[in-house]
């Protein structure tokens, strides 16, 4: 298949995360790192969770021979550490990030916002949504989580809750004793999320060097870099495309697991039918 020939090369991913550490599957793809926690220069992470997503999207698996692979091994990175050592935040450092991204689009060509962080709707979220939609609005591809809080109805986290965005859910978190996967309707009655990719127990790379390069995590945040990733190689194959037509596409070519659509969404994120499938 042609997917082998597509890494993402030269589309510009900005992940909002805990930071991300140096690692060697990285090569030299971080294009740029901003610390709103405490302000430092070079990349690093603090607590693993950012390195371990931003692996799943663009690792290219050089610390084991290929083994673990992201889905965009060529992809450029612009980290943006909005979350502290113990994986905390406030909105109002994630809104700033998403203003410099917008700022520094056309040097990094940022394409794509990776937000693999959230916040429950029962707290005040309405000037995060806003932040987003307006990010989507400027027409950057917004991919969120659906976060770890389900399995009742209502508990889709922010700003996965947006109704422009699109949100991933985990494909094998959906039910029985590891059904954490968020859910709608949200608040607002949006049915979410869009569509599932895997997220249990995905291996991917660690905030450290040596004899253990990698790490194993589960939930909608490894899940959500799985579909940035695809939406790399498909703008390096066909960079003229919107967010609504990659949002429509996405909805065209997922797998219809069964579930209501408030669990699956349109169902299972499907790498190669996204790249390829020429008939949607």
């Amino acid at each position: 298949m042609m997917q082998k020939w597509l890494t993402g090369k030269n589309i510009g991913v900005a992940i909002l995360d805990t930071g991300i550490y140096p690692h060697i599957d990285f090569d030299c793809r971080i294009r740029a790192f901003l610390d709103m926690v405490h302000g430092r220069t070079f990349p690093y992470d603090d607590n693993g969770h950012g390195t371990h997503v931003a692996g799943i999207l663009a690792g290219n698996g050089a610390a084991l021979n290929g083994k673990y692979k992201g889905v965009a091994p060529g992809c450029d990175i612009i980290a943006v550490k909005v979350l502290d050592e113990s994986g905390n935040g406030n909105k109002e450092q994630v809104i700033e990030a998403l203003n410099w991204i917008k700022e520094n689009r056309i040097k990094y060509n940022i394409r794509i916002i990776n937000i693999s962080v959230g916040t429950t709707q029962k707290e005040s979220h309405r000037d995060l949504i806003h932040a987003v939609e307006a990010a989507w609005d400027d027409g950057f591809i917004v991919v969120a989580a659906a976060g770890n809080m389900g399995p009742g109805q209502g508990s889709i986290t922010a700003p996965g809750s947006s109704r422009k965005v699109i949100t991933v859910g985990s494909a094998d978190m959906l039910v029985r004793h590891q059904g954490i996967s968020g859910r709608g309707p949200t608040s607002d009655c949006i049915i979410k999320p869009d569509i599932v990719a895997p997220g249990n127990a995905i291996v991917s790379c660690a905030n450290r060097s040596g004899s253990m390069p990698y790490a194993v995590k589960s939930g909608t945040s490894m899940s959500t870099p799985m579909v940035s990733g695809g939406i790399a190689l498909l703008l390096e194959k066909d960079p003229a495309l919107t967010n609504l037509q990659v949002k429509k596409r996405l909805m065209q070519t997922a797998k219809d697991l069964g579930y209501p659509h408030n669990l699956q969404g349109w169902g299972l994120f499907q790498l190669e039918h996204f790249l390829y499938d020429e008939k949607n």
